[in-house]
Order: structure tokens, then C-alpha cells, then sequence
């Protein structure tokens, strides 16, 4: 079972905006050693959208060998249509992934009909665990719960990221699907709320910067010492807050691992590098973080 925080690694490149792979394994490494039991590539933090695809399987292909088992690892596999989402979904469990997150397809706005063909058609294709990712802000599509439901009756679709910020889902999403649907936080800034409602993990993208912080909320939740989350989760909230409800996310997270002495490399185009102003308010953060 698949729980706990999964960082959304950032995808590291060079100056000239080419993949450092190399920097990409020593940021795993990292991320073992901070005790996370779990990453994701590919996703959107991850930049896959700005990837080739060549590009896309060769960062799940390391991410995943290079791992060898050391820590649980999901590959983002979605794509705009569904053959080609079923391409990296067959990959991903080719090359040994622990699960593939699939947000739904991003520009045609499919319907709830069009959603299930297209989720079912990736499980009848392939044989692991499919986590369905909602973020309408982003896809333009809402998940909602009674859809939820009825994707969890497909074969392999056993979890589900949600990053709608609505957290009535999840008890919805719970009593729809009889329990058969893991959750898993999807947003920054609910985290404490959304593991007391019933999510047992996290996609994070703060734990590209505090794994182990991050990763403690959780395990002080599963110990019963609710004080203690709750006062860990509001000493990390103006972080959580910075990269969920402000611009640059990526940008930010990728700056953070610079000045932390990590490797991390430029965004590519559109997504523009942090101005002045951004960077101080970034560091004024991170220094109340203890972080640099």
C-alpha cells in the first residue's frame, strides 16, 4: 500500500535547460537518507508538460532503477490523449514503478463518460497501481467525488490525489467508494486538515525542501499527536502557503534547492525566472525555516 508523503520532485536541468540526471539521483539520494518513503516524477512540478518524451521516460526510468527499491516510486503518466497516457503507464510498470499518477486528460475537458473510457482503457492495458489526480484549477476538469466512485470500480484505480481544496471530498469520497479509495492530499496548505478527515498521503512539493518536515506532520498524525502536527503543520504553513497559493511554484522550489546548495537548474519557457523581490520574500521564508 502506497502511503505516507510522496515528494513531487522537481525535474533538475542545466543552464542550457537540457536534463541533469546526475543531479536528479543525488536528489534522490537525499531524499532516502531524509527517511521519505516515497517519490514522484513526472509530475507537475516536474515540469512534464515542458518534457519530450523522450525526455518523460528516460527521467521514470532512472528515477525508478536508480531507486532499486530504496524508496516506493510513483511516475506521473498522464498525457492529453489516452493511447499516449497508456504508452508511459506501460512503461512505468515495465521499468518497475510502484504506481503511475494520471492526471485526466487537460484540454479536450472530457466528460464523465469520456473520463471512464479513458481510465479504463490505461488499466485494461497495464497491471499497477493508478492513482487518478484531480486538480481542476489546472486540467479545467472536476473529479468530483460521484465520479471518483465510479472510477473506483475499474481494475488498479485504488488511489486518489485530490487537489480541488474542497475538503468535504474526502469523507464524500470515502462513504461513495465504501472506503475503497486510498486518498491522498493533493494541496500544500490542508494537509493537517485533510489527514484528520482520512488521507493516509501526501504529494507534496514542500518536501522537495523539508522532506523530513514534511514527511513528520504524517507520521505525528498516525502516532496520535495531533498537538504536535498541528503545531509542526503552522510552523510550515507560510512555506505551504508561498507554493500553493502564489505563482511560480516551480520556480520557487527550484531557487530554494540553489540557495539550500542543491541542484536544481533553471524552468524552461514560459515558466520565467524568480525577480528580486520574489527571492527575498523566498529567503525571508526559508531563513524562518531554518533552511539556509
Amino acid at each position: 500500500m502506497l502511503k505516507g508523503t510522496f515528494v513531487v520532485m522537481v525535474t533538475p536541468m542545466l543552464e542550457n535547460y537540457e536534463l541533469d540526471i546526475e543531479a536528479l539521483k543525488k536528489n534522490i539520494d537525499w531524499y532516502i537518507e531524509e527517511g521519505l518513503p516515497g517519490i514522484c516524477v513526472c509530475g507537475g512540478t516536474g515540469e512534464f508538460s515542458s518534457l519530450t518524451q523522450k525526455e518523460r521516460l528516460l527521467v521514470a526510468e532512472t528515477a525508478v532503477r536508480y531507486s532499486n527499491g530504496r524508496i516506493k516510486c510513483i511516475v506521473g503518466t498522464a498525457a492529453e490523449t489516452t493511447k499516449e497516457t497508456i504508452l508511459y503507464t506501460k512503461h512505468a510498470e515495465e521499468i518497475g514503478a510502484d504506481g503511475v499518477m494520471i492526471i485526466n486528460p487537460y484540454y479536450c475537458r472530457p466528460t464523465a463518460d469520456e473520463l471512464f473510457e479513458h481510465y479504463r482503457a490505461i488499466s485494461e492495458a497495464s497491471n499497477i497501481p493508478i492513482m487518478v489526480y484531480n486538480n481542476p484549477a489546472h486540467s479545467g476538469v472536476d473529479l468530483t467525488p460521484d465520479i471518483i466512485a465510479r472510477l473506483s470500480t475499474i481494475p488498479n484505480v485504488n488511489y486518489v490525489k485530490d487537489a480541488s481544496g474542497d475538503l468535504r471530498r474526502i469523507p464524500d469520497i470515502m462513504r461513495l467508494t465504501n472506503g475503497g479509495m486510498t486518498i491522498f492530499c493533493g494541496g500544500e496548505d490542508l494537509v493537517f486538515e485533510n489527514y484528520l478527515l482520512g488521507a493516509v498521503g501526501w504529494i507534496s512539493v514542500c518536501a522537495n525542501i523539508i522532506p523530513k518536515e514534511a514527511h513528520a506532520i504524517y507520521e505525528l498524525v498516525q502516532d496520535n499527536q495531533m498537538a504536535e502536527a498541528k503545531a509542526l503543520f503552522l510552523k510550515l504553513f507560510p512555506l505551504l502557503d508561498l507554493l500553493e497559493n502564489q505563482p511560480k511554484a516551480i520556480q520557487k522550489v527550484k531557487t530554494s534547492l540553489e540557495l539550500m546548495g542543491k541542484k536544481a537548474g533553471p524552468s524552461r519557457l514560459p515558466r520565467l525566472p524568480l525577480n528580486g523581490y520574489e527571492i527575498e520574500e523566498l529567503k525571508k521564508v526559508l531563513k524562518n525555516l531554518g533552511v539556509i
